[in-house]
């Protein structure tokens, strides 16, 4: 028997809750075969296994939070004589999640070489073990799994560019097999999945009992349980995990550490809306909204430093730490949660160019292709609720930065212009801050700095 545990998922993670199993005990199973959906704090993904076999022991249930290291599944290989040895020793060279994803494009290895199919795995890889002995696919009579042209005759996995295909693939009933790959040495791509589907047939919906929030029905287990406080019904139980747990605990440390306060202000955008317009008109691409008021923020940052900071911990005291540079992080919505992708060096780029990264990292974090890097490490977050339908909000600052600007909807309103009345395109920006670093002077003072490129943004633009 092998027994291989979860592996490392990159990015500092420690756990994931097993979603669901796509395998079962007594299976056949390949090299590369998808075996269980898991979701970390970043996303779901599909864990590959390392090892071709019949499934002897699936260590969890689903719903259950599995410790990175710990036991995820035992299959029987037919080279059982290690007893599991190969995956203990696999740890010392685990490899990150990005890594299996990009492990995909390297150049396919001949079939005397002693690697394995060639595509690298989460955590193991499936190379030769390390006493030199090549690990051989357990022929299985014949079964669905089997991947074998002939007796003894090795065949080498589908090559696929991510698992996010694999899982396109499974969804929409795709024998990647059967597909040549458009994409580098044959890589299987998004692209060459879609295009072997009939497309208007959209994926089946899980049923209750496979909810990856672990849900269940009335008619479930606990449908017929009450609430004691209210007296109802329970209709569904969905547990606090993965990213809607992270972004609970990120959301809970903010409010209890920092002392924040909150200041508004009303801004007359109708110059803004006419730029945008003709730009549009003239065959250009006009930033965003939320584009424009990066670049806004990021110059005002650089006026007033200290709402680009940190505090830190330093040996029983505090310091607040000002950068050099600005990572400016936007929310982003997603099915999975909001999530807070980051622009590095925000100061470097254009209205332009903040427009095109963000952009690419919104459809990244949608896609659930986002690396985590690219999703920590902001100084400063700007938020557009506006998108959706709301005039204002009060938002919570993404710890441990030390402020967060949002942006509601565009209205037309009433508004005094040279004394009279006129109707106008008016928004709202909100700034929540640390009150540690700074008093309402240089937040009110950072404010209406932006407020004022808003309003007049041909000029603030010709100035920067």
């Amino acid at each position: 028997m092998t027994t291989f545990n979860l592996p490392d998922l990159g990015e500092g993670l420690t756990e994931a809750t097993l979603l669901s199993w796509l395998v079962s005990e007594g299976d056949a199973v390949q090299v590369d075969q998808a075996i269980a959906e898991v979701e970390t704090a970043k996303s779901a993904i599909e864990v590959p296994s390392p090892y071709a076999g019949t499934v002897h022991t699936l260590h969890g249930e689903a719903g259950e939070t599995l410790e990175v290291g710990k036991p995820l599944i035992t299959v029987s290989t037919g080279d059982d004589t290690t007893n599991g040895k190969q995956a203990q020793d696999s740890d010392a060279g685990a490899l990150s999640y990005r890594e299996e994803e990009r492990a995909g494009t390297r150049a396919p290895h001949s079939a005397d070489s002693d690697e394995g199919s060639g595509n690298v795995l989460i955590g193991y890889g499936t190379a030769a073990s390390k006493n030199g002995r090549r690990r051989r696919r357990k022929h299985s009579g014949g079964s669905s799994a089997e991947r074998s042209t002939a007796a003894g005759e090795k065949t080498r996995a589908p090559r696929v560019s991510s698992p996010l295909v694999r899982k396109m693939a499974r969804q929409h009933g795709v024998d990647l097999r059967s597909l040549v790959g458009s994409g580098p040495d044959g890589l299987i791509m998004r692209r060459d999945v879609l295009s072997a589907t009939d497309q208007t047939t959209a994926p089946q919906p899980r049923s209750a009992a496979e909810s990856p929030q672990g849900g269940s029905s009335a008619a479930g287990a606990q449908g017929a349980s009450h609430d004691s406080l209210t007296g109802l019904g329970i209709r569904e139980r969905v547990p606090m995990t993965g990213m809607r747990r992270a972004i609970a605990t990120k959301m809970s440390q903010s409010r209890t550490e920092i002392p924040e306060a909150t200041v508004w202000q009303d801004v007359d955008v109708t110059q803004l809306v006419g730029m945008r317009q003709q730009l549009k008109e003239a065959g250009h691409v006009a930033p965003s909204i939320l584009a424009f008021l990066s670049r806004f923020v990021v110059e005002g940052l650089k006026k007033y430093p200290a709402l680009n900071s940190r505090i830190v911990d330093a040996g029983g005291s505090e310091e607040i730490v000002h950068f050099d540079g600005i990572n400016l992080g936007f929310a982003a919505q997603t099915d999975g949660g909001l999530v807070v992708p980051v622009i590095r060096h925000a100061e470097k780029h254009s209205a332009q160019g903040l427009n095109s990264e963000i952009r690419r990292l919104a459809e990244a974090a949608r896609a659930g292709t986002i690396g985590g890097k690219d999703l920590s490490g902001g100084t400063f977050t700007v938020n557009n609720y506006g998108v959706f339908g709301s005039d204002g909000a009060t938002p919570i600052i993404n710890h441990p930065e030390a402020a967060i600007l949002g942006i509601g909807r565009t209205l037309d309103r009433p508004w005094v212009v040279d004394g009279e009345i006129a109707v106008r395109k008016i928004t709202t920006v909100t700034l929540a801050f640390d009150h540690r670093v700074c008093d309402g002077g240089a937040a009110g003072g950072f404010l209406g700095y932006v407020a004022s490129c808003l309003e007049n943004p041909a000029v603030a633009l010709a100035d920067f």
